[in-house]
């Protein structure tokens, strides 16, 4: 989807954020239930990903890779919230104020593109990189030069936490069945 052009205006800035707002909301924040479990804080890391790029609209140099800023901010939010909730949980589990225990969210019910809770389960136990490289490349559809520029990794490390992820999914399915 073509972006309206950049300028120093405040009013180019808005119209091209809610051009891009308005076609690619909904992906990034089912991107972001995916990789933290958690639709409200989902939406959260989406909309802050949204504002960063309205104030940094006059930085971008080409207005064509503002979705794919997009992406890599919610994928950094993605995992800024995840470190967070560890210390909380962390931090709760040693003052005695919870098990560290999350409880489970209803994405199984509102993902209904993954429509096995046996594969959204192993996805979950998958380490952040691994279920990060898995979620872009096959929920996503991102090649592997955008899943790199997503995670801020190489091509190469891209291909080796996927085929680790994939080998980590399929091992999870076979114990279950």
């Amino acid at each position: 989807m073509p972006v309206p052009e950049r300028s120093g205006s405040s009013r180019s800035a808005d119209d091209a954020v809610a051009a891009l707002f308005a076609a690619h909301y909904r992906g990034l924040v089912r991107l972001a239930a995916l990789l933290l479990h958690d639709d409200g804080l989902a939406e959260d890391v989406v909309q802050d990903a949204y504002v960063a790029l309205h104030r940094r609209w006059w930085r971008l140099r080409d207005a064509d890779k503002a979705v794919a800023y997009l992406r890599a901010s919610v994928v950094n939010g993605a995992r800024s919230a995840l470190r967070h909730r560890g210390v909380a949980e962390r931090h709760l589990a040693r003052e005695g104020g919870g098990d560290g225990q999350e409880v489970a969210s209803a994405e199984i019910q509102t993902l209904s593109l993954l429509q096995h809770r046996e594969i959204l389960a192993a996805v979950r136990r998958l380490p952040t990189r691994q279920r990060e490289a898995i979620v872009l490349r096959y929920y996503a559809d991102l090649s592997e030069a955008e899943i790199a520029r997503a995670m801020g990794v190489s091509r190469g490390a891209v291909k080796s936490h996927a085929a680790r992820g994939m080998a980590a999914l399929r091992q999870s399915l076979e114990r279950q069945s």
